[in-house]
Protein backbone atom coordinates (compact mmCIF):
# COMPACT_ATOMS: atom_id res chain seq x y z
CA UNK A 1 0.00 0.00 0.00
CA UNK A 2 1.18 3.50 -0.80
CA UNK A 3 1.69 5.84 2.13
CA UNK A 4 1.54 9.11 0.20
CA UNK A 5 -1.99 10.46 0.26
CA UNK A 6 -3.29 7.73 2.56
CA UNK A 7 -5.30 8.59 5.65
CA UNK A 8 -3.57 7.17 8.74
CA UNK A 9 -4.67 7.04 12.37
CA UNK A 10 -2.04 6.60 15.09
CA UNK A 11 -3.23 5.98 18.64
CA UNK A 12 -0.96 7.06 21.45
CA UNK A 13 0.45 9.38 18.83
CA UNK A 14 1.37 12.23 21.16
CA UNK A 15 4.57 10.63 22.48
CA UNK A 16 7.00 7.74 22.23
CA UNK A 17 6.55 5.17 19.48
CA UNK A 18 3.30 6.78 18.34
CA UNK A 19 4.82 10.25 17.94
CA UNK A 20 7.75 8.84 15.96
CA UNK A 21 5.29 7.01 13.71
CA UNK A 22 3.21 10.14 13.21
CA UNK A 23 6.30 12.11 12.20
CA UNK A 24 7.52 9.37 9.88
CA UNK A 25 4.24 8.85 8.04
CA UNK A 26 3.63 12.61 7.77
CA UNK A 27 7.07 13.02 6.17
CA UNK A 28 6.10 10.36 3.65
CA UNK A 29 2.95 12.20 2.65
CA UNK A 30 0.25 10.50 4.71
CA UNK A 31 -2.72 12.45 6.02
CA UNK A 32 -2.07 11.71 9.69
CA UNK A 33 -4.62 11.73 12.48
CA UNK A 34 -3.42 11.42 16.08
CA UNK A 35 -5.55 10.01 18.89
CA UNK A 36 -4.33 10.44 22.47
CA UNK A 37 -5.58 11.26 25.95
CA UNK A 38 -2.87 13.91 26.39
CA UNK A 39 -4.60 16.81 24.69
CA UNK A 40 -1.83 19.34 25.23
CA UNK A 41 0.93 17.13 23.78
CA UNK A 42 -1.32 15.83 21.01
CA UNK A 43 -2.37 19.26 19.82
CA UNK A 44 1.22 20.54 20.02
CA UNK A 45 2.53 17.72 17.82
CA UNK A 46 -0.39 18.03 15.43
CA UNK A 47 0.30 21.73 15.05
CA UNK A 48 4.01 21.12 14.49
CA UNK A 49 3.38 18.49 11.80
CA UNK A 50 0.31 20.12 10.25
CA UNK A 51 -1.84 17.06 10.96
CA UNK A 52 -5.07 16.34 12.82
CA UNK A 53 -5.69 15.48 16.47
CA UNK A 54 -8.64 14.08 18.41
CA UNK A 55 -8.71 13.30 22.13
CA UNK A 56 -10.11 9.93 23.16
CA UNK A 57 -9.78 6.96 25.45
CA UNK A 58 -9.14 4.15 22.96
CA UNK A 59 -10.99 1.64 25.16
CA UNK A 60 -14.19 3.68 25.35
CA UNK A 61 -17.09 4.58 23.09
CA UNK A 62 -15.55 8.06 22.70
CA UNK A 63 -13.06 6.50 20.29
CA UNK A 64 -15.80 6.28 17.66
CA UNK A 65 -16.32 10.05 17.81
CA UNK A 66 -12.59 10.68 17.49
CA UNK A 67 -12.42 8.43 14.44
CA UNK A 68 -15.30 10.36 12.88
CA UNK A 69 -13.54 13.68 13.55
CA UNK A 70 -10.37 12.44 11.86
CA UNK A 71 -12.32 10.95 8.95
CA UNK A 72 -13.98 14.32 8.36
CA UNK A 73 -10.53 15.93 8.22
CA UNK A 74 -8.57 13.31 6.28
CA UNK A 75 -11.06 10.84 4.83
CA UNK A 76 -11.64 7.29 6.14
CA UNK A 77 -8.42 5.70 7.34
CA UNK A 78 -6.68 3.04 5.29
CA UNK A 79 -3.86 2.80 7.87
CA UNK A 80 -4.27 2.22 11.61
CA UNK A 81 -1.29 2.00 13.96
CA UNK A 82 -2.18 1.13 17.55
CA UNK A 83 0.50 2.52 19.87
CA UNK A 84 -1.66 3.56 22.83
CA UNK A 85 -0.80 1.60 25.94
CA UNK A 86 0.26 1.67 29.57
CA UNK A 87 2.68 -0.30 31.74
CA UNK A 88 2.71 -1.20 35.39
CA UNK A 89 4.44 -3.87 37.41
CA UNK A 90 3.25 -5.97 40.33
CA UNK A 91 3.61 -9.55 41.48
CA UNK A 92 0.48 -11.68 41.34
CA UNK A 93 0.96 -12.25 45.05
CA UNK A 94 3.17 -9.68 46.73
CA UNK A 95 4.12 -8.74 50.25
CA UNK A 96 0.77 -7.06 50.76
CA UNK A 97 -1.27 -9.91 49.33
CA UNK A 98 -2.80 -10.57 45.91
CA UNK A 99 -2.45 -8.00 43.16
CA UNK A 100 -5.58 -5.79 43.15
CA UNK A 101 -7.91 -7.05 40.44
CA UNK A 102 -8.61 -3.48 39.32
CA UNK A 103 -4.91 -2.96 38.53
CA UNK A 104 -4.87 -6.03 36.27
CA UNK A 105 -8.11 -5.03 34.58
CA UNK A 106 -6.89 -1.46 33.90
CA UNK A 107 -3.79 -2.60 32.00
CA UNK A 108 -5.72 -5.19 29.99
CA UNK A 109 -8.47 -2.66 29.26
CA UNK A 110 -6.16 0.00 27.85
CA UNK A 111 -3.73 -2.25 26.01
CA UNK A 112 -5.85 -5.13 24.73
CA UNK A 113 -9.43 -3.87 24.78
CA UNK A 114 -8.28 -0.50 23.44
CA UNK A 115 -6.47 -2.17 20.55
CA UNK A 116 -9.49 -4.33 19.74
CA UNK A 117 -11.86 -1.37 20.00
CA UNK A 118 -9.87 0.70 17.53
CA UNK A 119 -9.46 -2.28 15.24
CA UNK A 120 -13.18 -3.00 15.05
CA UNK A 121 -14.17 0.63 14.52
CA UNK A 122 -11.55 1.52 11.90
CA UNK A 123 -11.84 -1.82 10.07
CA UNK A 124 -15.54 -1.11 9.53
CA UNK A 125 -14.59 2.06 7.66
CA UNK A 126 -11.85 0.28 5.72
CA UNK A 127 -14.25 -2.32 4.35
CA UNK A 128 -16.10 0.46 2.52
CA UNK A 129 -13.03 1.89 0.79
CA UNK A 130 -12.27 1.30 -2.86
CA UNK A 131 -9.47 -1.25 -3.26
CA UNK A 132 -6.17 -0.19 -4.81
CA UNK A 133 -4.65 -1.85 -7.88
CA UNK A 134 -3.60 -4.81 -5.73
CA UNK A 135 -7.02 -5.27 -4.16
CA UNK A 136 -5.86 -3.77 -0.87
CA UNK A 137 -8.09 -1.59 1.28
CA UNK A 138 -6.14 -1.15 4.48
CA UNK A 139 -3.41 -2.10 6.93
CA UNK A 140 -3.79 -2.45 10.70
CA UNK A 141 -0.64 -2.58 12.84
CA UNK A 142 -0.85 -3.13 16.58
CA UNK A 143 1.86 -2.95 19.24
CA UNK A 144 2.57 -6.12 21.19
CA UNK A 145 5.81 -6.64 23.14
CA UNK A 146 8.56 -9.18 23.75
CA UNK A 147 6.85 -9.50 27.15
CA UNK A 148 4.10 -11.37 25.32
CA UNK A 149 6.57 -14.25 24.93
CA UNK A 150 9.02 -13.77 27.82
CA UNK A 151 7.10 -11.86 30.44
CA UNK A 152 9.14 -11.20 33.56
CA UNK A 153 8.17 -11.56 37.20
CA UNK A 154 5.89 -8.63 37.97
CA UNK A 155 4.66 -8.35 34.37
CA UNK A 156 1.65 -10.65 34.61
CA UNK A 157 -0.85 -7.97 33.62
CA UNK A 158 1.30 -6.30 30.99
CA UNK A 159 2.39 -9.60 29.43
CA UNK A 160 -1.21 -10.81 29.37
CA UNK A 161 -2.36 -7.68 27.56
CA UNK A 162 0.45 -7.82 25.01
CA UNK A 163 0.04 -11.57 24.57
CA UNK A 164 -3.60 -10.95 23.80
CA UNK A 165 -2.62 -8.50 21.07
CA UNK A 166 -0.28 -11.10 19.56
CA UNK A 167 -3.02 -13.74 19.66
CA UNK A 168 -5.56 -11.33 18.14
CA UNK A 169 -3.44 -10.72 15.06
CA UNK A 170 -3.98 -13.97 13.14
CA UNK A 171 -7.75 -14.36 13.54
CA UNK A 172 -8.20 -10.71 12.60
CA UNK A 173 -5.96 -11.13 9.54
CA UNK A 174 -7.96 -14.16 8.46
CA UNK A 175 -11.30 -12.43 8.97
CA UNK A 176 -10.35 -9.25 7.12
CA UNK A 177 -8.54 -10.99 4.25
CA UNK A 178 -11.77 -11.07 2.25
CA UNK A 179 -11.78 -7.27 2.28
CA UNK A 180 -8.12 -6.83 1.35
CA UNK A 181 -7.18 -5.60 4.83
CA UNK A 182 -3.89 -6.82 6.31
CA UNK A 183 -3.38 -7.15 10.07
CA UNK A 184 0.01 -7.35 11.79
CA UNK A 185 1.66 -6.56 15.09
CA UNK A 186 5.09 -5.36 16.14
CA UNK A 187 6.64 -6.74 19.34
CA UNK A 188 9.24 -4.18 20.46
CA UNK A 189 11.97 -4.95 22.94
CA UNK A 190 13.52 -2.23 25.11
CA UNK A 191 12.99 1.15 23.47
CA UNK A 192 13.91 4.68 24.47
CA UNK A 193 10.38 5.82 25.27
CA UNK A 194 9.43 8.55 27.78
CA UNK A 195 9.07 5.88 30.49
CA UNK A 196 12.61 4.53 30.07
CA UNK A 197 13.91 8.04 29.47
CA UNK A 198 13.11 8.88 33.09
CA UNK A 199 15.55 6.24 34.35
CA UNK A 200 19.09 7.24 35.37
CA UNK A 201 21.69 7.14 32.61
CA UNK A 202 23.59 4.24 34.19
CA UNK A 203 20.44 2.09 34.29
CA UNK A 204 19.67 2.92 30.67
CA UNK A 205 23.17 1.83 29.70
CA UNK A 206 22.82 -1.36 31.74
CA UNK A 207 19.59 -2.22 29.97
CA UNK A 208 21.16 -1.52 26.59
CA UNK A 209 24.16 -3.72 27.40
CA UNK A 210 21.84 -6.71 27.86
CA UNK A 211 20.81 -6.56 24.21
CA UNK A 212 22.93 -8.80 21.94
CA UNK A 213 23.22 -6.35 19.02
CA UNK A 214 23.11 -3.47 18.72
CA UNK A 215 23.95 -3.00 22.40
CA UNK A 216 21.61 -0.10 23.06
CA UNK A 217 17.97 0.71 23.58
CA UNK A 218 15.84 0.79 20.47
CA UNK A 219 15.03 4.13 18.86
CA UNK A 220 11.38 5.08 18.26
CA UNK A 221 12.41 5.99 14.71
CA UNK A 222 13.33 2.33 14.15
CA UNK A 223 9.83 1.29 15.15
CA UNK A 224 8.42 3.87 12.72
CA UNK A 225 10.66 2.57 9.94
CA UNK A 226 9.27 -0.94 10.47
CA UNK A 227 5.74 0.46 10.27
CA UNK A 228 6.65 1.90 6.87
CA UNK A 229 8.05 -1.43 5.70
CA UNK A 230 4.92 -3.29 6.79
CA UNK A 231 2.62 -0.84 5.06
CA UNK A 232 4.50 -0.93 1.77
CA UNK A 233 5.12 -4.70 1.61
CA UNK A 234 1.82 -6.30 0.52
CA UNK A 235 2.89 -9.86 1.32
CA UNK A 236 3.31 -9.21 5.03
CA UNK A 237 0.15 -10.34 6.82
CA UNK A 238 -0.94 -12.13 9.99
CA UNK A 239 2.50 -11.86 11.58
CA UNK A 240 3.90 -10.59 14.87
CA UNK A 241 7.31 -9.08 14.07
CA UNK A 242 9.85 -8.86 16.89
CA UNK A 243 11.95 -5.70 16.91
CA UNK A 244 14.37 -6.31 19.74
CA UNK A 245 18.03 -6.68 18.72
CA UNK A 246 17.79 -10.44 19.50
CA UNK A 247 16.86 -9.72 23.13
CA UNK A 248 15.35 -12.56 25.15
CA UNK A 249 14.03 -11.44 28.51
CA UNK A 250 15.25 -13.10 31.71
CA UNK A 251 12.83 -14.02 34.53
CA UNK A 252 13.59 -10.75 36.32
Amino acid sequence: MKIEGASAIITGGASGLGAATARHLARHGAKVGIIDLDEEAGEALASELGVSFARADVASESAAEAISILAAANGPASILVNCAGIGGGARIVGRNGPMPLADFEKIVRVNLTGTFNMMRLVAEQMTGLDPDENGERGVIISTSSVAAFEGQIGQAAYASSKGGIAALTMPAAREFAQFGIRVLAIAPGLFMTPLLGELPEDIQQSLGAAIPFPKRLGKPEEYAALVESIITNPYLNGEVVRLDGALRMQPK
